[in-house]
């Protein structure tokens, strides 16, 4: 079959580099896509949001099959027109994708289902909720209701830095329409990690689990971004409590959408924490994580076409897993997440071993150069027998594409250092 995915992040491209490897697929088209792509897949100049032109694009080209990559695409209904239209998509209705949609939608559900989550209150008045957050112990978490692109979450140690978020988000709508509501809630401590799976209605396929590094810096400093690297297996945390996270947070989540007229189809993403209580929810997400994608699909030995059709026929799937390991360093613009230039030069990508994994996001080509076309411009991802093999392969090699233009954190999988074999 001919396939579509929307998007043009390395999320997109680590699906289009998957999906090619499908004896079931004739044609991969990535709609935008970027340059980085056109090794495994044909790009479409069709803007993420122009449904009009997706499904155009769609019925022309005889898509078998489309897969949405990124959010905003999902909330703005782009599962639903698809559907409207007897065209095959994979990805949950704008009704589901609330669940990442909506900050205060997904506590309430979870509160409702009594699926573990921290505690939680939320604001659209700056006074109260700068007194909710004096009656609170410190540290203690802010979050924007709606989508901001993985950054809008603030932890905040001091009163005076609650204020300034408080302001920020209420006050000066930093992440604008996303937050005019927040969301604070308690800080909880421990291990965390990403747990996705497939779903349609109360069927439920969970991945092998990663984890993300959502900070700009090493050991976990600087702003939230939208990921700076991951790695999976995990091995701090073992076979039990993953299996208890399914069995607490991912069954009772789908059924419960389910239950709330919701059903969802697509990936649902677990953002989750290892507490002294048992994992508990720290955010939900409506597709796979950026870049969780990114060092879990390259594990998946199972045809991920016929996996992703039995999930929406609701047949009987057993996901197969490498045992080999995968570290994925993110390579970003300078001042990212905040303001940073384009247009600078990303030397030696073509020299980078051939054992490499290379997933372009914010790039593109210029002649027979590569530059910076975004924040977060490619991650460089080992796969190898051991996460330390991993780890060392992923850094010795990008270390090449290192310039003043450009950072990496180097410290990914080292959570893992005392268990790293």
């Amino acid at each position: 079959m001919n396939v579509l995915i929307i998007g043009r992040g390395g999320r997109e491209h680590v699906l289009a580099w998957k999906i090619k490897q499908s004896a079931n697929v004739k044609e991969v088209y990535v709609a935008p896509g970027n340059d980085g792509m056109e090794d495994v897949a044909k790009k479409v100049a069709i803007d993420e949001n122009d449904a009009d032109a997706l499904v155009k694009f769609a019925k022309e080209q005889d898509i078998g099959l489309t897969i949405v990559g990124p959010e905003a695409p999902l909330m703005n209904g782009i599962v639903n027109r698809f559907q409207k239209e007897g065209l095959p998509i994979f990805g949950p209705t704008k009704e589901a994708a609330l669940i990442e949609g909506s900050k205060t939608f997904a506590k309430d559900i979870m509160k409702k289902y009594a699926i573990p989550t921290a505690t939680y209150q939320y604001f659209t008045s700056v006074e109260q909720a700068k007194e909710y957050v004096r009656d609170q112990s410190l540290p203690i978490v802010i979050k924007a209701d709606g989508l901001a692109a993985g950054k809008g979450v603030v932890i905040v140690e001091t009163l005076d830095h609650a204020d300034e978020a408080i302001d920020q988000m209420l006050s000066e709508q930093q992440f604008g329409a996303a937050s005019q509501t927040i969301v604070i809630e308690e800080f909880l401590q421990g291990e965390e990690f990403s747990l996705m799976a497939f779903v349609n209605g109360t069927s439920v396929y969970p991945l092998d689990i990663s984890q993300d590094h959502k900070r700009a810096f090493d050991n976990d400093q600087g702003p939230n971004t939208g990921g700076m690297g991951a790695y999976s297996p995990v091995l701090q945390i073992s076979e039990q409590v993953k299996q208890q996270a399914i069995e607490s947070i991912l069954k009772p989540t789908a059924e419960a959408l389910v239950k709330e007229g919701r059903d969802f189809q697509g990936v649902l993403y677990a953002g989750l924490i290892q507490t002294d209580q048992g994992p508990k929810v720290i955010e939900f997400n409506a597709r796979l994580g950026d870049p969780e994608a990114q060092v879990v699909l390259p594990r998946l030995e199972t045809d991920l076409i016929v996996t992703l059709k039995g999930v929406m026929n609701r047949e009987t799937i057993n996901l197969s897993w490498s045992k080999e390991a995968v570290v994925g360093v993110v390579l970003a613009s300078q001042g990212y997440p905040n303001a940073y230039e384009k247009d600078h030069t990303i030397p030696n990508i073509e020299k980078l071993s051939d054992k490499i994994l290379t997933f372009h996001a914010g790039t593109k080509r210029v002649g027979l150069e590569w530059q910076a076309n975004g924040g977060r411009l490619l991650l460089v991802g080992a796969k190898q027998p051991t996460l330390k093999e991993a780890q060392e392969l992923a850094y010795r090699e990008i270390e090449r594409l290192k310039t003043v233009n450009n950072f990496y954190r180097t410290d990914i999988a080292k959570k893992s250092e005392s268990v790293l074999k």
